[in-house]
């Protein structure tokens, strides 16, 4: 009986061990799946504001060579590069079919930064970006809302002396292609030069082809086209500003015609598609795909634009 018990007692013991949790916050090799669950799935959309790094939970720890058996030690040289004096939390996850988004801050002192890290589906990384710092003291409010795609939009915003709400917003989004996080918009209140005057991009590009030209209705809402890279592709630049100037958009890319007088604009890791009908003398523009990383929110590419006549050469 005494010999039932032990053996009992053994895969008692070897059970409890096998399904111990692993240590996190040690120095030996982890599986993959029990690193990813330490990070909580988020919910998407979501607002975090610099103000909420103050409060963050004890709870979890990942010590740094766990952490780096995963990320690369290059991506941390943003967070307190002086010293690798820092605790680790992991804040959560957004799981995409391709790719996995972690979130982490990094803690020295009453320092708290915010960063995203990217992984493919064989948990290899591939690129990061910082998100937030509680120490940055310029008057500012910081935050970051992160959408759907996902697309991290990193907004500063605070009051002037007239009480008028001054605010800046860029968003990023990683992609495949470049291997990186690209800026995928950019819109700021107090940036007026670019009130003022819109810098087109590619102004100066030929327009030989067919339906090369400007498409306008008055000087903040246009399209330009100027030619590809071969009779089927035409180069663009979109801006528009409706509702008196409160909704704005903007995109340059590449269209690649479908039929004789159609084409669309779609780019991969960017959800945005455009299609394009063109006329002798117009072009229409209608929204198919989510293209809110270039546009506000009220205000999507729907419209039509009437062709620019060019001044007739003279002959000699």
């Amino acid at each position: 009986m005494k010999k039932f018990y032990l053996a009992v007692f053994i895969l008692i013991f070897l059970f409890s061990c096998k399904n111990a949790a692993p240590d996190l916050n040690g120095n030996e090799k982890v599986k993959a799946e029990d690193f990813l669950k330490a990070f909580p799935t988020i919910k998407l959309p979501t607002v975090i504001f610099d103000t909420s790094l103050n409060h963050i939970s004890d709870s979890t720890i990942i010590s740094l060579p766990v952490f780096t058996q995963f990320v690369a030690d290059s991506a941390l040289d943003k967070f307190s590069p002086d010293s690798n004096n820092y605790i680790i939390h992991p804040q959560g996850i957004i799981h995409k079919k391709e790719n996995d988004f972690l979130l982490a801050t990094f803690s020295s002192g009453k320092k708290n930064q915010l960063g995203v890290f990217v992984l493919d589906d064989k948990h290899t990384f591939l690129s990061s970006i910082s998100l937030l710092d509680n120490s940055i003291k310029d008057g500012y409010t910081h935050s970051v809302s992160i959408t759907e795609e996902p697309t991290f939009i990193l907004k500063k915003e605070k009051l002037a002396a007239n009480s008028t709400s001054l605010y800046n917003r860029n968003g990023y989004a990683y992609s495949a292609a470049s291997n990186s996080f690209t800026e995928v918009l950019h819109d700021s209140n107090e940036d007026t030069a670019r009130i003022n005057e819109i810098i087109n991009p590619i102004d100066t590009f030929p327009q030989t082809n067919k339906y090369s030209g400007d498409y306008i209705t008055d000087k903040k809402n246009f399209i330009s086209v100027r030619d590809g890279k071969n009779a089927l592709t035409y180069s663009f630049f979109i801006h528009f500003e409706k509702n008196k100037s409160d909704c704005v958009g903007e995109l340059k890319g590449m269209m690649t015609l479908t039929g004789e007088k159609d084409a669309v604009f779609t780019e991969s890791g960017d959800p945005c598609v455009i299609n394009f009908k063109f006329t002798s003398n117009s072009i229409k523009i209608k929204e198919q795909g989510n293209c809110g990383n270039h546009r506000g929110i009220t205000c999507p590419f729907d419209f039509t634009f009437k062709k620019k006549v060019q001044p007739k050469k003279k002959s000699k």
